[in-house]
């Protein structure tokens, strides 16, 4: 599954930069995570470009070096854990379950998107009609994350306002440390009120732009908790540990360890009880994502024949459009989340590929002949 993820994730990062795709971007790299949905163990981690440790056993070749130090791609940067990134319309799940939970919008109630929100100066666009000079017309909360509808969020944003919005993306665990087992994690940033905030930094914040930037391992958590039922995890690459006499050390002790390592606190994140209904809403609507026409990832999936949940995302960050996509499977019964993200990789639906092709692999999609040796041997080896 680790080489699948990385190998998934370079393919897709040099597609993008040789037209691949129906336009090229100059992508510059990129993270992928795989993520247990129920328990936050981390299965598989990537971030491109990257380098072969066994470059440093001996003299370190000027070359190797002079690509390690790249200003532009940065190989060094575990980007997964070390990169933030404005998450662009994956936040919009978020948008969406404060709404609901707050009240301000309910599952059936349609918005019209007339393609231009004129209640503030300037006018916001939404993405659709910048593309066909229309708005998506009368959706509910399902059919506009099916199409991605940013008119939808502006105003479910506008009217609960911002403080809501950070609540319920805190508690998805945004804009805070995992507290995975690994130095130099970073905590990004979350679009919280502040002094000079206006309703204009509320929308930019509603479809994740703004003061928005996730790392790729915050935002797989974020996905996972959706698809478990908004329960917290605790985020790990530690299966178990075992003493040299077989006994296991225990969870708490091992917290306690990384913690104190890594100057790290409990994580005392809450359960905030969220209604089932208001998340089926919100997983119909990433189901629409891939599995209905219209649905910004249709043409990825539509063959698939495990039914994923997912959302695309393309996130202005200056002159590039990072892209992302995010997803979990099995629908009915999530096991797995996986979110992919290429920096400058202009379209979110060109990331899908990424995920399609992980989540192939970890449900033997891409096995063709399986041989098993049911035979086994006892053997313990310690390591001292």
């Amino acid at each position: 599954l680790q080489s699948v993820t990385e190998e998934a994730l370079a393919n897709c990062v040099e597609k993008i930069k040789n037209g691949g795709f129906s336009q090229v971007y100059d992508a510059k790299g990129g993270a992928a995570v795989v993520m247990n949905v129920n328990t936050g163990e981390v299965l598989a981690m990537a971030s491109y470009p990257s380098y072969d440790p066994q470059w440093f056993v001996g003299k370190l070749e000027s070359d190797k070096w002079n690509y390690m130090n790249d200003g532009e791609t940065h190989p060094l940067l575990n980007k997964a854990i070390q990169g933030t990134y404005e998450p662009g319309s994956v936040y919009k799940m978020i948008t969406a379950i404060a709404g609901l939970e707050t009240g301000n919008i309910t599952a059936k109630e349609k918005i019209n998107d007339t393609g231009i929100y004129t209640k503030y100066y300037p006018p916001r666009k939404c993405w659709y009609y910048t593309s066909y000079h229309r708005g998506h017309g009368y959706l509910n909360v399902t059919q506009a994350l099916q199409h991605s509808c940013n008119y939808f969020f502006y105003e479910t944003g506008d009217r609960m306002g911002i403080d809501a919005i950070a609540r319920y993306a805190l508690h998805f665990g945004l804009g805070k440390l995992t507290g995975i087992e690994l130095p130099s994690e970073k905590t990004g940033t979350l679009a919280q009120r502040k002094d000079g905030w206006g309703p204009g930094d509320t929308l930019s914040a509603a479809i994740g732009q703004g003061d928005n930037s996730f790392s790729p391992l915050q935002m797989v958590k974020y996905i996972s908790m959706l698809a478990n039922g908004g329960k917290n995890v605790d985020t790990t690459i530690i299966k178990t540990i075992q003493n040299s006499d077989g006994t296991e050390v225990s969870r708490d002790e091992i917290n306690k360890y990384v913690n104190n390592k890594l100057g790290l606190s409990d994580d005392k994140t809450e359960n905030l009880n969220i209604s089932q209904e208001n998340l089926n809403a919100i997983l119909e609507g990433m189901k629409s994502v891939t599995s209905e026409t219209g649905g910004t990832a249709y043409n990825i999936f539509k063959n698939f024949n495990i039914e994923v949940g997912g959302k695309t995302g393309s996130a202005e960050a200056g002159k590039n459009v990072n892209a992302w996509f995010a997803g979990f499977a099995p629908f009915d019964d999530p096991e797995i989340a996986v979110v992919g993200m290429v920096e400058n990789g202009g379209h979110g639906y060109y990331v899908a590929e990424v995920v399609r092709d992980i989540i192939s692999e970890y449900f033997g999609m891409n096995v063709q002949e399986v041989n098993e040796d049911v035979s086994a041997t006892s053997e313990m080896e310690v390591i001292r």
